[in-house]
């Protein structure tokens, strides 16, 4: 059950990290060979190539579940906190019909690019594997948006409480934190 949850909690983290991390030491190893031994890598832009498809589609799923996902706030000024928790079950339902379509699609030319075998160039990876980042990434996404909606049922009944906060007033929190972690590293002048 920790485990679990750990993964529930981070899976999103650390597949992100992971991406990242191969993506900027392989293009950091072309840009020396390239530039230093003179020489190119004939695979490393196809593996950051990858590894930025596959950091997209998770990146999707980590907005919705830090609920940052892109969305427009013009409406939700105009709502109390129970017509904004409706509005954006509203959204979610709408954004999961979609990812739902996006799954059956993806996971459908995925596959069927698995049975042809074609693969990569440079690599020879499958590119199945590579197509795989949409049902995969959409599927993440999926779960995010159910958990986001039991949350918003539960506080729409007063079982648990469910912030839907504007991307501006996000954004000036997000502002002010940056600003009190900075002034807190300063060393005080006085004394």
């Amino acid at each position: 059950m920790r485990l679990v949850r750990w993964l529930d909690e981070h899976v999103e983290e650390v597949l992100l990290v992971a991406f990242s991390v191969v993506m900027v030491v392989v293009i950091a190893m072309q840009v020396f060979m390239r530039y230093v031994v003179g020489d190119s890598l004939s695979w490393s832009e196809e593996l950051a190539r990858f590894c930025f498809i596959w950091l997209v589609y998770i990146g999707i799923s980590y907005g919705v579940k830090k609920q940052r996902h892109i969305k427009v706030d013009a409406m939700l000024i105009l709502f109390k906190q129970k017509g904004k928790i409706v509005m954006n079950m509203i959204a979610n339902i709408i954004f999961l019909i979609f990812a739902v379509v996006v799954i059956y699609y993806g996971q459908s030319v995925a596959l069927r690019i698995l049975e042809l075998g074609q693969e990569s160039p440079a690599l020879h990876i499958p590119m199945g594997i590579v197509y795989l980042a949409t049902p995969v990434g959409m599927g993440l996404t999926a779960i995010r948006l159910i958990q986001q909606l039991i949350k918003q049922c539960k506080a729409l009944i007063g079982k648990d409480s469910f912030d839907v906060g504007l991307e501006h007033e996000k954004a000036f929190e997000d502002q002010e934190d940056v600003v009190d972690g900075a002034s807190q590293k300063q060393p005080n002048s006085k004394g």
